[in-house]
């Protein structure tokens, strides 16, 4: 299948692709299958629809993806307020690795997931969304606020005929205009499943996905080589072209024996979901946290988006540090097995969130920040070449290579610093 975008993103160092980048086109999806068991019979509503994800990875032959952000006013992302301009990174992938030009000096495994996979609602569940989402769009912009910045982005995408894909239904007709006006688009994910981005959905998890109608109308798509927790610049996983391997099992009436209603009527259900032992270990980390004060300086009350940004933030300043800019670091987190955390969220006012780094990512030969990190017993005679400070050598300070200039993919420019212990 193709990237989510079509294939419209190209393998070079431009971002304009990424700017001016139709958001109203995507997803590109497979599907919809009906699922029939053994005997023939179709899931009917009310059924669970077990899909184990047996095999996945890039398509053969088209091994890159790439990571955006997108422009303030074309999508935007999590932290459009401070990086309002559109910027992408490149990724070739080496068997389960990948590695980018625009970010040298990181190489990590992918956990390869689907963003997308979901059954089709029901009219009355369609119905639903529509008018909670449309409530939402109608609400004043100025009351609804994150870290003091006005949202930049829609609430809601609501239903558009704009490049809106119907299968073998006319397009101008009657019938078509009709749906076009009522289908939900899949920016979000819902009941169904759809657009949730975890990451974790690799080889052997199982997703447990409601039916809402007959035959399911099961879809997916919107391959994922990485990505870390929260997709933060919104276009932010290593999209790329991809194959999927599932298998389907349908669960007579799993609707009301696993999954327990929250809300007003018995389709207000999620799915579950069962993490596959496949995937990347790591065994040190760099943790970030935040709390729900914002920028400005203003108390939130257990606002865990506000703590969630100060955390990707925080990280984002230190890593900065270390030779990468700001955008280069946002583009990362993004993309990279990072691990987010709400650790804590009953503890008035502040809600805590935390985002975990592994260091492992970082090439310790070409960059002194994760021996900074991990060894402060360590000294730089030459660029690369590090040797042990004797315990009693009464030496008082760690001299690193700290950060370069990264542009181009050939060994990088040198900036030298000190670190007085």
């Amino acid at each position: 299948m193709v990237d989510c975008t079509g294939g419209r993103v190209r393998d070079d160092e431009s971002a304009d692709d990424i700017k001016f980048l139709d958001l109203t086109i995507v997803h590109y999806l497979s599907g919809p299958f009906r699922i029939v068991d053994a005997e023939g019979v179709p899931a009917s509503p009310g059924d669970l629809l077990a899909v184990e994800i047996c095999n996945l990875g890039p398509l053969p032959g088209d091994e890159w993806g790439y990571t955006g952000i997108f422009e303030r006013d074309n999508g935007g992302g999590f932290l459009t307020d401070h990086f309002p301009s559109a910027r992408k990174a490149i990724w070739y992938f080496e068997g389960i690795y990948a590695y980018s030009p625009q970010i040298p000096g990181v190489r990590f495994p992918g956990l390869t997931h689907p963003g997308i996979v979901g059954t089709a609602p029901s009219v009355e569940l369609l119905n639903i969304w529509n008018e909670r989402e449309r409530k939402l769009t109608e609400t004043s912009h100025e009351s609804l606020r994150l870290c003091e910045v006005l949202h930049q982005r829609p609430l809601a995408i609501l239903p558009t005929s704009e490049s809106c894909l119907l299968g073998k239904i006319e397009e101008g007709t009657a019938e078509w205009q009709k749906i076009a006006t009522e289908a939900a688009r899949t920016i979000p994910g819902r009941e169904n499943g759809g657009n949730c981005d975890i990451k974790n959905l690799s080889r052997g998890s199982k997703v447990y996905l409601p039916v809402f109608v007959e035959g399911a109308n099961l879809s997916t798509g919107d391959m994922h080589f990485s990505q870390g927790d929260g997709e933060v610049s919104f276009c932010g996983a290593i999209e790329m072209s991809g194959f999927l391997e599932l298998k389907c099992e349908i669960i007579r009436g799993g609707m009301k024996e696993y999954l327990t209603p929250v809300g007003l009527t018995a389709l207000h259900v999620n799915p579950i979901f069962e993490i596959g032992p496949v995937e990347p270990r790591f065994s040190e980390w760099l943790v970030f946290e935040g709390i729900s004060v914002d920028e400005s300086g203003k108390q939130h009350f257990l606002d865990a988006s506000v703590a969630y940004k100060r955390a990707v933030l925080n990280a984002i300043e230190y890593l900065s540090r270390f030779g990468y800019s700001k955008e280069q670091v946002y583009l990362l987190i993004s993309c990279c097995p990072c691990e987010g955390r709400i650790s804590g969220i009953v503890d008035a006012p502040n809600a805590v969130a935390t985002l975990a780094i592994p260091t492992a990512i970082f090439d310790q030969r070409h960059l002194g920040f994760a021996d900074f990190v991990i060894n402060l017993g360590y000294k730089a005679k030459t660029s690369g070449a590090w040797t042990k400070i004797e315990e009693n050598s009464g030496c008082s300070e760690v001299h690193l290579e700290i950060g370069w200039t990264p542009s181009c993919n050939t060994r990088p420019k040198w900036n030298r610093g000190t670190i007085v212990t």
